[in-house]
């Protein structure tokens, strides 16, 4: 069960698996703000338009101000997402160790500036001896 649950985490954890779910998330905030443009907006317009409905200013602050709202909310969800994202990221890299940087394996020729390999004694490319 322990090896399950381990492995479970690592599926869950994985970045483009939390991506997806992040983007998922977003998307359906999104698709709020283009409801409220749908319904705050253009659907007046539409009405005004075809059937010659009027709108008073009272009204019109109405649909502006929930066009408003659903931007807020869009903002307000993006940015719990990501310090969810932050922390979850964080909690992840707690116990891993940085990787030592891996020991050079070429050096460069002082006489052609040729890259060459760091045991070699004489460059290949302009025959010189090295130190």
């Amino acid at each position: 069960m322990k090896k399950f649950i381990e492995e479970f985490k690592a599926f869950a954890l994985r970045g483009n698996v939390m991506d997806m779910a992040i983007g998922v998330l977003i998307a359906g905030a999104f698709s709020g703000i283009i409801t409220s443009l749908t319904d705050n907006f253009i659907n007046p317009i539409i009405s005004m338009i075809m059937s010659g409905a009027t709108y008073t200013a009272e009204d019109i602050s109405g649909f502006a101000s929930n066009f408003i709202g659903s931007v807020i909310n869009f903002f307000i969800t993006a940015l719990i997402l990501f310090c969810l994202l932050k922390a979850v990221n964080k909690l992840m890299s707690i116990g891993h160790k940085e990787e030592a940087p891996a020991a050079p394996t070429t050096k460069t020729c002082p006489y052609c500036k040729s890259e060459i390999d760091i045991e070699a004694t004489r460059c290949p490319h302009c025959t010189s001896e090295l130190q």
